[in-house]
């Protein structure tokens, strides 16, 4: 029984298997006992997820019925050929159904960082929860015969989920929240796994936690689909258009100074960070059969819900927009096109156009590897397949973006000289080509902003400005440097929108060179004194050391947490270090679940708007 709904079936003493679309029950002769019997019951591929009762009637010799009933958990089965989110290769089901620990890549297609995640499906009350997230939903509410019914689709069961992670519409388990205000729940970026969230969702009676923003939605979507068995894994779009308007087209607008300005309800986000499940599309076809994009931030309303997906990844390559569901949306945050322009006193100066920045790198996590793997040409058709990760440049020192203007007198390109690191300075040159030729008196503007991966920059926190001549055909290159203590107490754990502005002193022409980047800092150290000596139930220590890489001293608490590697956080106060300083914590814990097994550490500071984090892959023997 699912509900009301049921089906009556006789047990056999032999294990037919001639056909799975039905539900089948058998018991072995010779193991058979009245009084407690054992019975094999298999569900056929089509059947609902849920929690099913069941009761078991046996016809005693002496005229009596003996009865004897239960529940069970039915989830998908993608080891099942015949299940419509069988995924072939055992290392990917491994990987996309089995982890309970992965990577969320942030930052910029240029320094893309990994923020580990324990996606915690094994701890108890997770399945639960999982399931009771099901049974929540408006659809359960409105129809639960249809609801139960329509569960035996991963299309369905997938939109569903997409709808209750965000609590927009519905009793759903995150409230998002993109101020800086988080005083009435949590920042999202301190929470380390989905354990916790979900926990505390259910335990306030499916109240939203407050707050998510979109690695957060998506990583906790990875969580409930995986404990359903539906593959699953979470996947980073770097420069991700949010086109509010529907015409593929992003516009920038920035100062005569290289200022960037908040004129537009368009923007790019630096990073933007989804969910793809894997199954058959038997609604459209097989040839969309495979990855399927799901977007559970709550950004777009899809048939009046904010939920996204699923989209075929193979539709969006292909253009195939009159498909379901929300394909023009997904399409447009990793294809549209950006206009830049510079305007003065409301009149605009200058438009040069990108097609290549939206949806420059799209990655998701290695089978089997802690690295990123660059899965862009799923979703577009690539122009060059350079060897690097990233599909515009194949080295840091090669990055430039805005800059070539065929139809201008002169190019200016802004180049940093390697992926910026905290306490170091922020070295990049500008170089200028005069391709007329005549001399020419340019004014250059630089001018650099924090900003948030999702919002508009900043003020101004460094600027320089300043008059170069060039004679005709000539090549200059600028060098220029922002040191740590200039932009430290400012950027934190935000980027940095680096611009240049060129102004031909005879005729006012302008042409513009802009950088989004992120500063990566050093990862938090951690060591096992025999990894391989790792045992279930046995005390083991891990020494966590940091080294405080900025110019001024650092004092914070240390977070160190493991699903099945320790119950419960443990938090550790550290001192004041000074520049340069190295510190260092041993850690006690005690593994209860064998396998392969994510410790993590977060070091948050409390002077310096900075999360530190690391984590260690450790194998826990039986």
């Amino acid at each position: 029984m699912l509900g009301r709904l049921y089906v009556t079936l006789p047990v056999s003493f032999s294990k037919n298997t001639s056909s799975s679309a039905r539900w089948k029950a058998y018991c072995e002769p010779k193991d058979f006992n009245p009084q407690n019997p054992s019975i094999f019951i298999s569900p056929p591929a089509s059947a609902s997820v849920g929690c099913y009762k069941f009761y078991l009637y046996v016809a005693l010799k002496n005229g009596k019925w003996n009865c004897v009933s239960g529940n069970f958990i039915l989830l998908c089965n993608p080891w099942c050929s015949e299940d419509a989110v069988h995924i072939p290769f055992e290392d990917q089901r491994e990987e996309y159904v089995q982890s309970d620990s992965g990577l969320l890549f942030m930052g910029t297609a240029t320094n893309p960082i990994s923020r580990p995640w324990s996606f915690d499906q094994y701890e108890p009350g997770v399945l639960e929860t999982c399931l009771n997230l099901l049974q929540v939903s408006p659809l359960h509410k409105k129809n639960k015969r249809r609801d139960y019914l329509k569960r035996n689709n991963p299309v369905y069961i997938s939109r569903v989920v997409s709808a209750m992670i965000n609590c927009e519409d519905d009793c759903g388990v995150l409230k998002g929240n993109w101020s800086k205000n988080f005083k009435e729940g949590v920042n999202p970026s301190t929470w380390t796994g989905s354990g916790d969230i979900l926990k505390q969702w259910a335990q306030s009676a499916y109240k939203p936690v407050k707050y998510g923003q979109c690695w957060v939605f998506a990583a906790v979507m990875c969580t409930v689909m995986r404990v359903l068995g539906i593959p699953c894994r979470v996947v980073t779009n770097f420069d991700s258009a949010h086109d509010t308007n529907d015409n593929l087209v992003i516009e920038e607008y920035y100062s005569e100074t290289g200022q960037k300005l908040n004129h537009t309800k368009d923007s790019i986000w630096n990073f933007h960070v989804w969910v793809e499940c894997w199954m058959d599309r038997r609604d459209l076809g097989s040839e969309m059969n495979g990855w399927q994009v799901l977007d559970p931030t709550p950004q777009h309303r899809s048939k009046g819900v904010y939920c996204c997906g699923p989209a075929p990844v193979k539709a969006i390559k292909k253009q195939h927009i009159d498909l379901v569901y929300d394909i023009p949306f997904v399409y447009a945050e990793v294809n549209a096109d950006v206009y830049a322009m510079i305007v003065s006193k409301g009149k605009v100066l200058r438009v040069h156009k990108d097609t290549e920045r939206v949806g420059s790198l799209i990655c998701t996590k290695a089978v089997g590897f802690p690295r990123p793997q660059n899965i862009t040409a799923e979703y577009k058709y690539v122009k060059s397949h350079s060897p690097a990760l990233s599909s515009r440049s194949s080295t840091p020192s090669d990055i430039s973006t805005l800059s070539r203007d065929s139809s201008s007198g002169m190019s200016v390109f802004l180049t940093l000289d390697e992926s910026p690191v905290a306490g170091a300075p922020i070295r990049f040159m500008v170089q200028v080509i005069n391709k007329h030729r005549v001399a020419k008196m340019l004014k250059v503007h630089l001018n650099a902003q924090a900003k948030e991966y999702n919002h508009s920059p900043s003020d101004t926190f460094w600027e320089e400005h300043g008059v170069i001549q060039l004679a005709p055909s000539e090549v200059k290159v600028m060098k220029q440097q922002i040191f740590p203590a200039q932009y430290e107490d400012v950027v934190g754990d935000d980027m940095i929108n680096l611009a240049v502005v060129l102004e031909d002193m005879a005729n006012e022409e302008r042409v513009l060179a802009s950088e989004e980047f992120n500063i990566a800092c050093t990862e938090l150290s951690i060591e096992i004194p025999d990894e391989s000596s790792v045992e279930i139930n046995k005390d083991q220590t891990a020494t966590i050391s940091f080294t405080n890489p900025f110019t001024q001293p650092t004092s914070g608490v240390l977070t160190v947490t493991g699903a099945g590697l320790m119950r419960s956080k443990m938090h550790y106060r550290m001192p004041t270090l000074s520049p340069g300083g190295v510190v260092e914590q041993r850690v006690t814990f005690r593994p209860y679940m064998v396998g392969s097994r994510m410790l993590q550490a977060t070091l948050s500071f409390t002077n310096i708007n900075t999360t530190i984090r690391g984590f260690k892959m450790i194998s826990v023997e039986s």
